[in-house]
């Protein structure tokens, strides 16, 4: 006896789409610690340890969005794109919280009384990233209205390596003391390494699109 419906289809192949929730919401705590960065600007010192401590619980619900992600990767049988380029987004969204965190985390314990002129300019370029970046995420799912998004975030990155060129330059003409300049280069080189993490997100994003179309 055929009971076969004709009204339902199967999908014999499905895709699992909460990956798309999952890096959205990825993207959407980036924007969040890119907002802490900018707050970071106008803190005295006595209020920056309650940034970095807001700072520090983003990093960890970033952790748990890409951990999220991991998991889902392993225990889906079908995925909608390479579980190479979802293992490789991920890992690079993760980068990018990472690396913010690390910068107020710094700030904090070398105890910095002032950041030097350009910083500030590096925060804004890393949140105009972060913004596009949570735009972007969503569009994952039809593969539309992405590339001006990486050419965008491409730009950004070349304007930040102009940034930190100018930066490095300004730690090293003498005025400021050698334990100094060891301690906010450091800063300035993990806020650079933010600004390429955002382009991995965006290369990769192109990489998929690519395969896709």
């Amino acid at each position: 006896m055929h009971l076969e419906d004709p009204n339902v289809r199967f999908r014999l192949t499905p895709r699992e789409t909460s990956f798309y929730d999952m890096f959205a919401a990825s993207a959407d705590n980036i924007v969040t610690g890119s907002k802490l960065l900018m707050e970071l600007l106008g803190a005295d010192p006595a209020g920056r340890a309650e940034i970095a401590e807001r700072m520090r619980a983003a990093e960890h619900a970033g952790d748990d969005a890409t951990h999220a992600i991991f998991h889902q990767l392993n225990s889906s049988f079908i995925t909608p794109f390479d579980r190479e380029d979802i293992y490789n987004l991920a890992s690079s969204l993760d980068d990018i919280m990472d690396f913010m965190e690390e910068a107020v985390d710094l700030v904090v314990l070398y105890n910095v009384e002032e950041l030097p002129k350009g910083v500030e300019q590096q925060i804004e370029v890393l949140a105009r990233a972060a913004e596009l970046t949570a735009e972007a995420m969503p569009n994952l799912r039809t593969m539309e209205n992405l590339t001006e998004y990486w050419i965008e975030v491409n730009r950004l990155e070349n304007q930040a390596d102009q940034i930190h060129r100018k930066l490095l330059a300004h730690l090293f003409n003498g005025k400021y003391e050698a334990i100094e300049v060891l301690k906010l280069k450091q800063i300035v080189d993990v806020l650079e390494e933010a600004a390429d993490a955002f382009e991995h997100v965006a290369n990769t994003v192109e990489t998929i699109a690519v395969k896709e179309s």
